[in-house]
């Protein structure tokens, strides 16, 4: 059974890559299925391509690149106005497609829409806003101006996790700055990319500003890095795989962007509002089943409410549904893979080995496949492993602490900084623990901190630039500064 004979998202279900604004499938023939995380099922196949394949959209990028950056702000705008009304009015289809293909509750993915297309707006006005300079010159008579451009043909990696939301918030500012794109969705959430690509079409942006290449990501990520026409990467995902593309890039020397992985902190000291905080505690831990770069990984809690707040997070636990995301009432969908339940089940191991109780959960679900029991545990220590490490699952450790010093130096304890987040009603320690703590983003008594109006990024091991937000448009394009000095002649 596909997913055009069982949801409402059929209409936006794109099998074939997009080259030059051409629907493709791979020259060899080969295809990857796309699988359902709640069933298991194939929901259809999307063109293996290769690296000469990437090539050709790179070329396509850069044939198109010229007359899309020639375009005044003002133009561009209007068509990515355009295509933010179309992707509003196929919310629901498009929501449909993100759950079939990702797995988190439609609520969830209905959510991520909406906020996915908040940045092709935020960007269609940032468009034309693109402010140079000018310079008091040394010399009298001359002037110095300072001028933006684009950057040029664009390698976007996009995450599985947030496959729709991604798309936008890189291939927006992308487009709005003048630049063309060369996009690679996960090959396990391709139809998001390709359905808002033919969305992007339908809103008038021209043949060959984006291109959608799907397949293995190690072929096409090389060819993408290698590329002397490519002057910028930006992507999402792994420290691990980031790390490698920096290395393939600097052999070209390019502009990169990237948001890698994250060991967020969060704090409860002993003086916040415990129904806040445990409210805050399961926005940011189990939204889309714990796979987020931004969840709480460690959840520190000061001696003096550690028992209040514990009971009341598993109280708040115990009501989360597990179950498809199309589920009525399912707050929890599955994990996205095999691999991803395996490595909850050794953190978890791990934990227990070295001392922690599992109070809620523990365990797969009855109801099998990638789903998971939401879980807690208590007595967590920072010998670890997912003290260490991102689970990328619905688990909530529980680190005791006695003094603000102390939370902040294990709060710091960690080659990540991506985003944080404290509770506390004492205005004095909010600014002192935010001045001192070592991530890109805090969280101040509240757990969902995404938003196009402000600058999404981290710091140290978690990554490079920024996303969104006035600064987000920055990162494609470059200065030119220029120095014109008057003629001799009079």
């Amino acid at each position: 059974m596909t997913l055009s004979d069982t949801t409402v998202a059929s209409h936006l279900l794109k099998e074939e890559a997009l080259i030059g604004g051409s629907w493709q499938k791979a020259g060899s023939g080969k295809a990857i299925d796309v699988l359902n995380p709640a069933t298991g099922q194939r929901l259809g196949s999307v063109p293996n391509m290769s690296g000469q394949e990437t090539e050709q959209a790179i070329a396509s990028a850069q044939a198109a690149l010229g007359p899309w950056r020639s375009r005044s702000a003002g133009d561009r705008a209007r068509i990515l106005k355009r295509w933010h009304g179309l992707i509003l009015e196929n919310l629901e289809a498009l929501a449909q497609l993100l759950t079939a293909e990702q797995g988190k509750p439609l609520a969830e993915a209905r959510g991520e829409i909406a906020y996915g297309a908040s940045f092709v707006e935020w960007f269609a006005e940032e468009a034309k806003r693109v402010y140079g300079d000018t310079i008091p010159a040394p010399k009298a008579g001359s002037r110095i101006i300072v001028q933006k451009q684009a950057v040029g043909v664009t390698g976007a990696i996009i995450p599985w996790n947030f496959p729709s939301a991604l798309f936008n918030r890189k291939v927006a500012p992308a487009l709005a700055a003048g630049c063309t794109v060369v996009v690679k969705p996960s090959e396990l959430t391709p139809y998001s990319a390709l359905a808002l690509a033919w969305l992007a079409e339908e809103a008038g942006v021209p043949a060959g500003v984006i291109n959608v290449v799907t397949g293995d990501p190690a072929p096409i990520g090389e060819a993408l890095t290698s590329s002397s026409v490519v002057r910028k990467i930006s992507f999402t995902g792994s420290t691990k795989i980031g790390k490698l593309l920096l290395e393939q890039a600097s052999r070209t020397v390019k502009r990169t962007s990237m948001e890698l992985g994250g060991n967020a902190p969060l704090i409860v000291f002993d003086d916040a509002d415990i129904p806040t905080a445990v409210a805050a505690c399961m926005n940011s831990k189990f939204r889309n089943a714990g796979q987020t770069c931004v969840c709480a990984n460690r959840i520190y809690v000061q001696r003096g409410i550690f028992d209040k707040f514990t009971a009341a997070l598993v109280d708040a636990v115990k009501k989360l549904v597990v179950g498809p995301g199309v589920g009525e009432g399912v707050t929890i969908g599955p994990l996205i893979n095999a691999a991803a339940v395996a490595k909850v089940e050794r953190h978890l191991a791990d934990a227990v080995a070295k001392g922690a109780t599992i109070i809620e959960g523990g365990s797969r679900h009855p109801l099998g496949g990638q789903y998971f029991t939401p879980t807690v545990l208590t007595g967590a220590n920072a010998a670890m492993e997912l003290a260490m490490d991102e689970t990328f699952g619905p688990v909530a450790p529980l680190f005791v602490f006695d003094t603000e010093e102390e939370a902040i130096s294990l709060a710091n304890d960690t080659s990540y900084g991506l985003a944080s987040y404290i509770f506390t009603s004492n205005i004095d320690r909010v600014w002192r623990v935010t001045d001192a703590i070592e991530t890109g983003m805090v969280g101040v008594n509240e757990g969902l901190i995404s938003n196009e109006v402000a600058p999404f990024g981290g710091i140290k091991e978690s990554g490079l630039g920024r996303e969104g937000s006035k600064y987000g448009i920055d990162e494609f394009l470059e200065q030119k500064y220029i120095l014109i000095s008057p003629t001799l002649a009079a």
